[in-house]
This record gives structure tokens, sequence and C-alpha cells, in this order.
């Protein structure tokens, strides 16, 4: 059952794409947020972008970079006592470059693995030892559909990344069920983000549309859930048990 109102939220990787988006949506919702990125830059600005549209909204921002587990460490119990604690949290930050296996490119790869997975372990970490103190709380882990199965080329690293982290949202999952802490594993579909760019596949909608479907997948707070839900609910299912040499046609992979 959806908690009634999550009004304290914090977001990773909200400089850019779907965290930005999710910024922008919650602060005209009447939601406090922290925001945090590499880019703070980019964070100052949309910061003062979401105060001028929402006056009296409370909007802290902070520099972090998932990479560095101690920085995650420090920084978010930090926005934590600011806010008085949170209720949600969503572990958005990722990196999607890549290469094929053996083309070279392994430091990129290693990289993607080492972000995706790492820098979001690291994440539900200081968000679960919040939630665990605070004996409620909502998780959300931004997984993919590229983790269903392998795909080619520059989804080689980012969908193994993707696929350890269903598998680490569903064990906190089951270490919390039937607590007060909720977790969530979202998998979106191609939208049109930067860290899609130069590989638009079929079935790919644009920013905006990708970015209400996710608001309205984390407001539900399901176990799992597709983003948009059509057509990549039933596409994720074909992707299970379909052969290989389908897969890479029906993802464009």
């Amino acid at each position: 059952m959806p908690h009634p109102l999550r009004q304290r939220i914090l977001i990773t990787g909200a400089s850019s794409g779907l965290g930005e988006g999710l910024a922008r949506r919650y602060a005209a919702m009447g939601r406090d947020l922290a925001l945090v990125a590499r880019r703070t830059d980019r964070l100052e600005a949309l910061r003062k972008e979401l105060l001028d549209a929402h006056p009296g909204r409370r909007v802290e921002v902070a520099p972090m970079d998932v990479d560095d587990p101690d920085a995650v460490a420090t920084v978010i119990p930090e926005l934590a006592d600011r806010m008085g604690g949170f209720d949600r949290i969503i572990a958005n930050a990722g990196i999607g470059k890549g290469a094929s296996v053996g083309a070279g490119m392994a430091a990129v790869n290693r990289h993607v693995l080492a972000t995706n997975v790492l820098g979001t372990h690291a994440t539900c970490e200081a968000a679960m030892e919040l939630f665990r103190a605070q004996d409620a709380g909502h998780l959300v882990v931004i997984s993919s559909v590229a983790s269903i199965r392998g795909m080619k080329g520059s989804r080689n690293a980012y969908g193994a990344s993707k696929a350890a982290l269903n598998a680490l949202a569903e064990g906190i999952r089951s270490d919390v069920l039937g607590s007060r802490i909720v977790v969530t594993t979202i998998l979106p579909g191609f939208i049109a983000t930067d860290i899609n760019t130069g590989r638009r596949g079929p079935f790919t909608v644009d920013l905006d549309p990708g970015v209400d479907a996710l608001l309205a997948a984390i407001e539900r707070e399901p176990a799992k859930a597709y983003v948009p839900q059509w057509p990549w609910r039933p596409i994720s299912a074909l992707l299970r048990v379909l052969p290989l040499s389908a897969v890479r046609r029906v993802t464009g992979a």
C-alpha cells in the first residue's frame, strides 16, 4: 500500500536526465528535495530554477560522487540531519558509456560497472542505515530493461551492472519484507536521456513522457515496475524467452 505522502525526497544523479526531471515534478507537487550529483554548477542552477518557480519549497543541494563511498556515507546522513530525515531516497545516479567486451575499452567498461554497481550499493547502504534507524522509508533503485538479457555493444557492461542492481534491490527487499521500509526496483525502457545519446532504439520515448511514467511508477511503490509500462512490460516478458538473435532485433542492440 503506497505511503500517503513521501514529503522529503533525496535524488542522486539529479543534475541531468531522469533525476533532473523528477526534481522538477516533485517540486511542482510540493515535496521537499535534497539533490546530489557531481556537477555542482548544474545543481545550483536547478535549485534556483525550482525555488523561483515554487517559492516556499525546500531544496537542498550538495556535491556527491557515488564513486566515493566515504563521501556517500557522509553526505547522505548530513543532508538527512538538515532535512529532518528522508521519506524516500531515489538511487538514480549512473553512467551508460561502454563498448563490446574485448574491443579495447576495458577501462571504460570497468568504470560503468564500478559506478552503477558499487556507487548504487554505497547509496543503498546509507539509505538503509537511515531507514532502519527511522523504521520507515522508501528506497527506489533505478535499473533498466537492459538488465533482462545480455545485449551487444555499449550495453555489454551496462546491462550487467543493472542486472546486479536487480539482485541487490531484491535482496534488500527480502531483508525488510513486512516492515515499514519499502523497496522498489524501476526498470526504465529506452528513454531519450543523455545516457542514451547516439543509441536511440525502437520504442524509445522522449524525456518528458518518460519522466511522467517514472514518477507515476515510483508513487505506486510497487516491488518492481517497467517504465513506461506500455510497451516495456510485455516487451520485457518477451525478452526473457526470445532467442538471442531476436533480442538483438527487438532492442536494436
